[in-house]
């Protein structure tokens, strides 16, 4: 595939260059249900370094955001625990659309439509470059976790679960 110099902005880009973030631009293929692991191999990244951004709720159906490694599901039961909810569970992609302004596939924590509380598994802190999404279907943009600390207030959690697993 050609490198493209530069994707059109999206509010999540317009975000990140506002804040003076430093980040790389890394559009793949899109493949429909094809998830991090999908991109992670289109881009060849390890699936772990690659983190999805979810819209969950809580069970007042407040929602909240999880980054979540590429390889990895969340353990809604430790998350709750972990943030003093009764219950966490996935927003249907139709809320989820509503809450962050992004199509699913394409959701970005940065630049979102409504501001939620950010939750990070605490190991992707530790590593020294993720891919996560730009705010488009088939655009990740690569940068230093802490920006998601910095720029979000993403507070870290321990509850990911193997993939397969939960």
């Amino acid at each position: 595939m050609a490198k493209k110099d530069h994707v059109s902005l999206t509010p999540a880009t317009q975000l990140l260059k506002a804040s003076r973030v430093a980040f790389s631009e890394h559009p793949y293929d899109y493949l429909e249900h094809g998830g991090a692991l999908h991109s992670a191999a289109e881009l060849g990244w390890d699936p772990y370094a690659v983190v999805k951004t979810l819209i969950m709720q809580d069970q007042d159906a407040k929602p909240l955001v999880v980054l979540m490694h590429g390889n990895r599901k969340v353990s809604t039961k430790n998350l709750a625990r972990q943030i003093g909810a009764k219950s966490v569970e996935p927003c249907t992609p139709e809320v989820a659309n509503r809450h962050s302004g992004y199509l699913v596939g394409g959701t970005s924590p940065f630049g979102t439509r409504k501001t939620m509380p950010v939750f990070v598994e605490a190991t992707i802190l530790a590593l020294p470059k993720i891919l996560i999404n730009g705010g488009r279907r088939g655009y990740l943009v690569g940068l230093a976790p802490q920006v998601c600390v910095d720029l979000l207030g993403a507070k870290p959690v321990t509850c990911a679960l193997a993939e397969g697993l939960g």
